[in-house]
């Protein structure tokens, strides 16, 4: 027996657009923040890499500001602040790992060791076991 359906289904679909797009903006204006305050911190700044040491039996932490044209140049209080501006922005993100924040993307990356290209060698997750 056929039930009548109603065929108008678009408004489930416009709520999800609607927060959809929501979310996108508060995605944007994050990602613009962070970059507005990495500047005002070191200008020029667009990429931060973060690396943990270990040196004389100390955990320490290595931060590199980069421009798009090369190293920043910035004290260790600007290299601090930027440190502590991605570790409150990013809460969730594993700090005992190398990673990677891009002002102009928005996207903090886990740097991994990679081997060159050219040596031909198989470095992915499966070949490492």
């Amino acid at each position: 027996m056929n039930t009548p359906k109603g065929t108008d289904n678009r408004a489930p679909r416009a709520a999800h657009a609607i927060k959809g797009a929501a979310a996108a903006r508060r995605r944007e204006q994050f990602v613009e923040v962070v970059a507005r305050q990495l500047d005002q911190i070191a200008p020029g700044t667009v990429r931060v890499r973060v690396v943990p040491v270990t040196r004389d039996g100390r955990r320490r932490t290595w931060v590199v500001l980069d421009s798009a044209n090369g190293p920043v140049g910035a004290d260790r209080e600007a290299h601090r602040a930027a440190y502590g501006l991605l570790t409150r922005a990013f809460p969730a993100a594993d700090w005992n790992v190398a990673r990677t924040y891009d002002a102009r993307t928005g996207e903090l990356t886990a740097d991994e060791p990679t081997a060159p290209a050219a040596l031909g060698l198989d470095t992915t997750p499966e070949a490492r076991q």
